[in-house]
């Protein structure tokens, strides 16, 4: 009679099967980085359109008799009531830009800086000033223009 052997896993089998793991996240996980930089740009693009569209609104609907405005720096956008971009205003309504997403580059009204501010006239809605802001990240960058007639463009 012949003796069957008892079945079970080898050391050599495991050690095949974690090699294969290993292969497979050497190559996932460098993808999936990507796929969180790209969704993280996109956001960072359509919270810098908002913030401009929202502030805009606010100023045609002439919100508590007010102009409002948009202050960019490199690590968030600001929306400030007013003509002029204070800080320490308790009214200011902050979002922050999630990293590795952040603003490069703010040219309004012909100056070029890594900060700037914009704000809309009431009842109109026109700009104070026109230029692009450059929205970054590592492998990428896009331009959103903003135009006299106070609409928004991303190239």
């Amino acid at each position: 009679m012949k003796k069957f052997y008892q079945k079970g896993i080898s050391v050599i089998e495991i050690l095949l099967v974690v090699a294969i793991i290993g292969i497979l996240s050497l190559i996932v996980f460098p993808q999936f980085s990507k796929i969180k930089e790209n969704q993280i740009f996109k956001n960072t693009i359509e919270d810098v359109v908002s913030t401009l569209h929202s502030a805009q609104s606010q100023s045609l609907a002439s919100v508590d008799s007010f102009e409002y405005g948009v202050h960019f720096e490199s690590d968030e956008i600001i929306i400030f009531k007013g003509n002029i971009f204070s800080e320490s205003a308790l009214d200011n309504k902050i979002i922050k830009i999630i990293s590795p997403a952040n603003i490069s580059n703010v040219t309004l009204g012909g100056v070029s800086s890594s900060s700037g501010d914009v704000y809309f006239e009431r009842l109109s809605g026109v700009p104070n000033k026109v230029g692009t802001i450059t929205v970054s990240v590592p492998s990428t960058s896009k331009i959103i223009t903003i135009y006299s007639t106070g609409a928004v463009g991303v190239d």
